[in-house]
């Protein structure tokens, strides 16, 4: 049990309007190894927000200051115990020519940030929910605890641009 600190905001790493489901979630964290997954006990995320908005809970959480055993996801190793995270559908676009592709051929995608203005609004709401229930947390994207592209958007300018608090902002 550790206090709740951080709210880390993720993407899935998809591509722009590919739907994804709770069930895609759970078996690419949980499935074993050799059968496509990651091999996790838990998923990465508490919650996922949907192309068109919609927020799905995926854990369940007590949503008090401490993160108990149970809530525990794997979004950022090192972080879990003291945070939750959120994770939007989208997050990368499908290069179209091939003079644009990387060295390699086999990765046609960029991170990009694959937001609908529906996500945008209920990431917004999410983020100063858990501000109003957690006045010291701090927000911040995957990309500030680990060495990725996700979220695929800078989420502290973000967090600015819609008038969160600086001492919310994890930097």
């Amino acid at each position: 049990m550790a206090k709740l600190k951080y709210l880390i905001i993720h993407c899935t790493a998809t591509p722009e309007g590919k739907k994804i489901s709770k069930a895609d979630i759970v078996h690419w964290h949980t499935s074993p190894k050799n059968k496509g997954g990651r091999g996790w006990k838990q998923v990465g995320y508490s919650d996922m927000v949907h192309i068109d908005g919609r927020l799905e809970n995926l854990v369940p959480f007590n949503q008090n200051h401490v993160v108990e055993g149970w809530e525990i996801t794997n979004g950022a190793k090192g972080m879990n115990s003291a945070s939750r995270h959120v994770v939007y559908v989208g997050g990368v676009k499908i290069l179209e020519n091939k003079k644009d592709y990387p060295v390699n051929p086999a990765f046609r995608t960029v991170s990009y940030d694959t937001r609908t203005d529906a996500q945008k609004s209920t990431l917004e709401t999410y983020v100063r929910y858990m501000i109003l229930r957690h006045p010291n947390i701090k927000v911040g994207g995957h990309n500030q605890f680990a060495n990725k592209a996700c979220p695929s958007f800078d989420v502290p300018d973000w967090l600015r641009s819609i008038g969160i608090a600086e001492k919310n902002i994890n930097n």
